[in-house]
């Protein structure tokens, strides 16, 4: 079943527990803290409920035929299928928007969340992205 733009509706299910998870993360541990202390704390939550993920996903670059590896990285891939790439700043920075729209394209994923665990309100941290 196709919610919209392609995505199924495991897809949305999968969205909405991660969702959750940041909230959890968030509601546990506030802001201020660095990102890295947020990424394990946001993979043990996904643990907690049934996903699989990967951290520190390596993106390969394609480019006329070629392969290389120049370092990209994502910070948290879900379910082999949603981007999640976290922050903890103060103010989020548009290049980071578009680092997630490029993630999304050189991966082929059609979902990805911008999750900055550096706000008030964690549903003011979390923008969506459908690739």
């Amino acid at each position: 079943m196709n919610i919209s733009n392609n995505l199924t509706l495991e897809d949305e299910e999968i969205a909405s527990l991660i969702v959750n998870a940041a909230f959890n993360v968030h509601k546990e541990l506030g802001p201020g803290l660095l990102e890295r202390v947020y990424e394990v704390c946001f993979c043990q939550e996904l643990t907690y409920s049934g996903l699989n993920y990967q951290r520190q996903v390596q993106i390969p670059i394609i480019y006329k035929n070629m392969i290389f590896d120049e370092g990209l990285r994502l910070y948290v891939l879900v379910e082999d299928r949603i981007i999640c790439e976290l922050k903890a700043v103060d103010i989020v920075n548009p290049i980071w928007e578009a680092q997630i729209i490029s993630h999304l394209k050189l991966t082929g994923k059609q979902l990805g969340f911008l999750i900055n665990f550096n706000v008030p309100l964690i549903k003011q941290g979390i923008k969506r992205f459908i690739n």
